[in-house]
């Protein structure tokens, strides 16, 4: 199966490294959290809803951004990536620019891409953050308010540091 999979990676991008099989395994990861997810509500009885509200929606987008961003750029949660990013500079608001490892493993390469990236680990965490919508509504929004209430502070004190530099001629 390596062998094939080696053949395939080096079709798909004989250029560049590609880890095909760290990505499979990622995608193997998700669709195991969604189906937890799906047997742990199965399991308690508690149903998806017919038409999640609006403000769920908004809660959860905004919740989702910003748990996204923390874990892949905050400088905080570097410990979290350091096994498979290394730093490389500083990026404003503290958030880091961290490099993918390339180790002979794809796995650990795949993972590196994910934890690094909001963009991709958005998925997950609006996953997550579902299926705690739907297990756990209280405690979830709860945690999704202060989330969003973080996220919506963040672009606030971008605001105000603008409308300062403007009004001191900078």
């Amino acid at each position: 199966m390596r062998a094939r999979l080696t053949r395939v990676e080096r079709s798909y991008a004989p250029h560049e490294h590609r880890p095909l099989g760290g990505y499979l395994a990622a995608m193997g990861g998700f669709t195991a959290l969604a189906g937890a997810l799906a047997g742990a509500a199965k399991v308690t009885g508690k149903p998806a809803p017919e038409r999640p509200a609006t403000a769920d929606v908004v809660l959860l987008s905004l919740a989702t951004h910003k748990l996204s961003r923390l874990i892949a750029k905050d400088a905080v949660t570097s410990p979290l990536r350091a096994p498979f990013t290394r730093y490389t500079e500083p990026t404003g608001a503290s958030e880091l620019n961290e490099d993918v490892l390339h180790p002979d493993g794809t796995l650990k390469h795949s993972i590196g891409e994910l934890v690094s990236c909001p963009f991709c680990l958005a998925v997950w965490v609006a996953t997550g953050l579902t299926g705690g919508l739907v297990l756990a509504p209280r405690l979830t929004r709860l945690v999704a308010v202060a989330l969003t209430a973080t996220a919506v502070s963040d672009f606030l004190q971008f605001g105000y540091d603008a409308a300062k530099k403007s009004t001191e001629g900078q």
